[in-house]
């Protein structure tokens, strides 16, 4: 069977790494890229740099990766759709939740692969965190708490830290539960001059109860990325820089001190720092991408959703693509936590 034509839209930061896992899948062969501003990286290669994805469509391409600027994307993904094309598109789906609906619903009515690069999901701290909280390991879970913050990225000019940063942790917290966003209150800041919020924090709760904390910026020196999962059991903490997960477990052995047994809480126990398989996220992410579509090309349907390792090896959460309604739903919360920190109140999500 032939390899799959891919195309490329967008040739900046994130775009320059696309194109070199496209070159390397099997199966994949890039054809086409484009953009509009040049190829400031020097990754096109051979290939001639297209001015728009309406020239990309006439290369006769299978799939596509647009990495533009969230503005576009609902124009651009539109285009797609309607040539028939796979795409992945890159967080957050759209500026908008009515353009994030309005990219789902075109992708499918055309009964195409459309799915959302929330590369997260893929890090192999966050794929193990979650084969071992559907194990079981870590009993009830009570809170999640995010810290995602760092230095400005150049590279962002028409999102805040919210939309761009936030994102993440709302697609990972909600992935790593099996949970969805009941409301969320939230306070922004503005303090580097420009028209978007660079500080969020964000008090949530899930449909399970369970209450969730985001705390994001890009205004700190230091960068972290860090989520912490506390539960019955102990807490995992997952650091998806190093791509580490360590648990914390709760202390089993009598206290002596008195002062500290007549606290009616848990103790420290042991802690583990597992050893786990490392692959890079982004190779993950489009190596799912690609399966989905010889899925669909096979007839089996897109298959966005469908989760293949619930009963596999716990250090592993699975591979499955992030398909556009959930894009979607990570869209409404993000928009709700803005709407939280404009009106001053805790926002409930349907």
């Amino acid at each position: 069977m032939r390899a799959l034509r891919a195309g490329l839209l967008g040739l900046g930061m994130m775009g320059r790494h696309h194109a070199r896992v496209l070159r390397s899948l099997d199966g994949v062969e890039l054809v086409a890229v484009a953009d509009p501003g040049g190829d400031p990286h020097g990754v096109a290669g051979g290939l001639d740099v297209l001015p728009d994805v309406e020239k990309l469509v006439t290369a006769g391409i299978d799939l596509c990766v647009v990495a533009v600027p969230t503005a576009f994307h609902e124009e651009v993904g539109l285009v797609l759709a309607a040539a028939g094309v796979h795409a992945l598109v890159e967080k957050p789906l759209a500026s908008t939740v009515e353009g994030a609906e309005k990219l789902a619903a075109a992708f499918e009515a055309q009964g195409l692969v459309g799915c959302v690069g929330h590369i997260e999901r893929y890090n192999p701290a966050l794929q193990a965190l979650r084969g071992r909280l559907d194990h079981g390991e870590l009993g009830e879970i009570y809170q999640v708490i995010t810290r995602r913050q760092g230095p400005f990225p150049n590279r962002i000019a028409d999102v805040g830290v919210t939309k761009d940063l936030a994102t993440h942790d709302i697609d990972s917290t909600a992935w790593v539960t099996r949970g969805r966003y009941l409301s969320v209150s939230a306070r922004t800041a503005h303090k580097s001059g420009r028209e978007y919020e660079d500080l969020v924090a964000v008090v949530g709760q899930l449909d399970d109860g369970t209450v969730v904390n985001h705390l994001v910026n890009w205004l700190s020196p230091m960068k972290e990325r860090v989520t912490v999962v506390t539960g019955e059991r102990g807490a995992f903490v997952a650091d998806t820089i190093a791509a580490d997960l360590t648990f914390h477990a709760n202390g089993v052995r009598p206290l002596e001190w008195e002062t500290m047994a007549s606290f009616r809480g848990v103790t420290e126990g042991d802690m583990i720092r597992y050893a786990i398989p490392k692959p890079e996220p982004l190779r993950t992410e489009l190596t799912a991408f690609r399966d989905a579509i010889l899925r669909n090309r096979d007839g089996a349907g897109p298959d966005l959703e469908t989760d293949t390792h619930t009963d596999a090896d716990p250090s592993t959460g699975g591979g499955d693509v992030v398909g556009m309604r959930e894009g979607l739903a990570i869209v409404e919360v993000a928009e709700a936590i803005l709407r939280s920190a404009a009106q001053g109140r805790t926002v409930g999500l349907g």
